[in-house]
């Protein structure tokens, strides 16, 4: 008798899926962005007002993605809602660049990122530590260490999810509940203390264009929010992917506005605009503002938590979208396999892993990723355009959710993918090129695949 192919496992529930998305957006940026907002919307009530409008924007697209995820309910997300409202093709370049650069970048500077904060707490993992340098020509590369934190926090999170569902998603659901319970403690005894700040929230903006700043702080603001789609990579792991991803998707997305929310309106009762807009890390400034010195060590730990939090769930949710790829025949063939015993698509966990850690050492990923930033924000455009061209080219194809508020709802979806693409391009044209020649790089690679695939059936 022949064995039969070993297959996903359908173990995830909608509060595995909504712990996903929490987890993958809640990152460094609620302790960060804040500040960078206040620099070109000097106004309290208004920074609170752009943060709850991107939680809006942002429940639009998991409302719009909820659908497709309904449709397709197999591993890689995005990749799959492209290839079947374009072609494989378009599928391909997605996860070509979310291989390459977007999702493992993406890791790598989650990495670093937690590897500078660790540093405060070890000496050792500090980034002025610099472990090892090596002179290459007119420049010296070195290795410092906060790098080998962030490196040892890829390589255990990415072996926690090769050994299996369970264990990947255990892991990234303690992170995130303990990320949950920290920032709505924060929060809590935020707003219990004495205002130092007793902060305007209805004036107007004195001078300048009001629509073009909440323009501009609102881009970051979506930043801030991004990952919000990490559980759809999953679907194929979902025991029930028609109900439990668009409760995961939605829930997740309100979860996580109220939460910055929140901690936005601790920041406004701590601090001043001008020392908002004067600080970059304004988490950690408001913390010691109100509670002294120690507020700041425990937003310190609760930004690690939050960063480790971050990789793990994005190393679960990435690593499902090379391996429909290689199913598909447009990609290393290798990652197409399933662990027999673990039931994990580990060879593209592995794969992903270590070329995230090779990203880390580099120190080039963050040119790297502000190159395919324009490209990445073109393929949610895309995806949200996807539902208006499968509703047109399969009207009766089984749809176990509908996205609310059709066709409005995704529309607004569009529109805020259509400014931040706007923006990108007015503001790093050249960066934007270059991450369009960065993906064009894959067109012979994608041809090449095809071509093998076909001579082996």
């Amino acid at each position: 008798m022949e064995e039969k192919e070993p297959q996903l496992v359908r173990g995830l529930g909608a509060w595995d899926a909504g712990l996903l998305t929490i987890g993958s957006v809640l990152g460094t940026g609620i302790f960060i962005t804040t500040g960078d907002i206040a620099r070109v919307l000097p106004h309290p009530g208004l920074i609170l007002f752009v943060w709850v409008l991107g939680g809006v924007f942002t429940l639009a697209g998991a409302l719009t993605y909820a659908e497709l995820g309904g449709m397709f309910p197999r591993a890689g997300g995005q990749y799959q809602y492209l290839k079947e409202a374009y072609g494989i093709f378009w599928g391909f370049l997605f996860g070509w660049g979310a291989f390459w650069v977007i999702m493992t970048g993406g890791i790598a500077a989650l990495a670093v990122g937690f590897g500078q904060y660790f540093g405060a707490f070890i000496p050792f993992f500090s980034t002025d530590n610099v472990l090892f340098s090596l002179p290459l020509g007119f420049t010296t590369w070195n290795l410092n260490g906060g790098q080998l934190a962030g490196a040892i926090a890829i390589l255990f999170l990415t072996f926690i999810n090769y050994l299996g569902l369970k264990e990947g998603a255990g892991v990234q659901n303690i992170v995130t509940l303990i990320k949950i319970a920290s920032i709505l403690g924060l929060a809590f005894l935020g707003l219990l203390v004495e205002a130092k700040v007793k902060p305007a929230l209805t004036s107007g903006v004195p001078g300048g264009s009001l629509i073009g700043a909440i323009g501009v702080a609102l881009i970051a603001v979506l930043w801030s929010y991004d990952g919000w789609y990490g559980a759809t990579n999953v679907a194929g792991e979902m025991r029930r992917p028609e109900r439990d991803l668009p409760l995961g998707l939605i829930g997740g997305t309100i979860a996580v506005t109220i939460l910055y929310t929140l901690m936005n309106f601790v920041y406004v009762r701590a601090l001043s605009v001008e020392e908002m807009a004067a600080t970059g890390r304004v988490g950690e400034t408001a913390a010691s503002a109100l509670f002294g010195p120690i507020g700041g060590r425990i937003i310190t730990a609760a930004v690690l938590i939050s960063a480790f939090g971050c990789i793990s769930s994005t190393i679960l949710y990435a690593a499902r979208i090379y391996f429909p790829m290689a199913q598909d025949g447009v990609f290393f063939p290798a990652l197409a396999r399933i662990h027999p015993r673990y039931r994990t698509p580990s060879t593209s966990i592995i794969a992903q892993g270590i070329w995230a850690c090779l990203l880390t050492f580099s120190g080039t990923y963050e040119q790297l990723y502000t190159f395919v930033v324009f490209v990445v924000i073109v393929f949610h455009l895309a995806t949200g355009i996807a539902v208006f061209v499968l509703r047109r080219k399969r009207p009766d194809a089984h749809r176990p959710y509908r996205t609310w508020g059709y066709p409005v709802v995704p529309v607004i979806f569009i529109l805020s993918s259509f400014l931040l693409v706007a923006n990108t391009l007015l503001e790093k044209p050249v960066q934007s090129l270059i991450g369009v020649f960065i993906l064009a790089l894959g067109i012979p690679a994608y041809y090449w695949w095809k071509k093998t695939s076909q001579k082996t059936t």
